[in-house]
């Protein structure tokens, strides 16, 4: 088996109640809640690396730029990316044809991890899992499912990612 790095862009699964707001926000430390979760996991072959703490919809070309230099430096050829759902898709298109001989990851949640009842657990799970197994290649790992970078599609209407028509 190889050991897997974690790299952490902030998103939903790492979003936090802020009590001052009373809305939701990053915690000090960014990836506080993916560390907390491999923990409860007994998830120790990992490396975590925290990227940026950025909601993924106010993501830019140059914040994926610094994803994809992240995981074209790295020593690991499997990689896990936690990201914001809102444009996840985005991230993985950007990144296709990009990564070498590195298997690629992106996951996140729908619900913050803080929040309990939360699907991070699970995803993070069968991102890991993925990153180890999947042939070279920029994946996404949602809801029990994997999709290829250009099939991945976020279904707003009802809450889960599907995958997208053939392009």
């Amino acid at each position: 088996m190889r050991d897997v790095l974690i790299l952490t862009t902030g998103g939903t699964i790492e979003k936090v109640h802020d009590w001052r707001t009373e809305g939701l926000d990053f915690e000090l430390g960014g990836a506080a809640q993916i560390a907390l979760l491999l923990e409860d996991a007994r998830c120790y072959h990992t490396r975590l690396v925290e990227l940026m703490v950025k909601d993924s919809l106010d993501f830019t070309d140059a914040d994926r730029q610094v994803v994809l230099d992240a995981v074209v430096s790295a020593d690991e050829p499997a990689i896990v990316v936690s990201h914001g759902t809102g444009t996840m898709a985005e991230t993985a298109r950007f990144m296709a044809g990009q990564v070498g001989e590195r298997t690629v990851v992106l996951t996140g949640a729908m619900r913050p991890h803080s929040f309990g009842r939360s699907d991070a657990p699970f995803n993070m799970g069968g991102a890991v899992i993925a990153a180890q197994t999947l042939p070279p290649g920029v994946y996404g790992v949602m809801n029990g499912r994997v999709f290829e970078a250009s099939r991945l599609r976020k279904n707003t209407t009802l809450g889960r990612f599907d995958v997208s028509p053939a392009s």
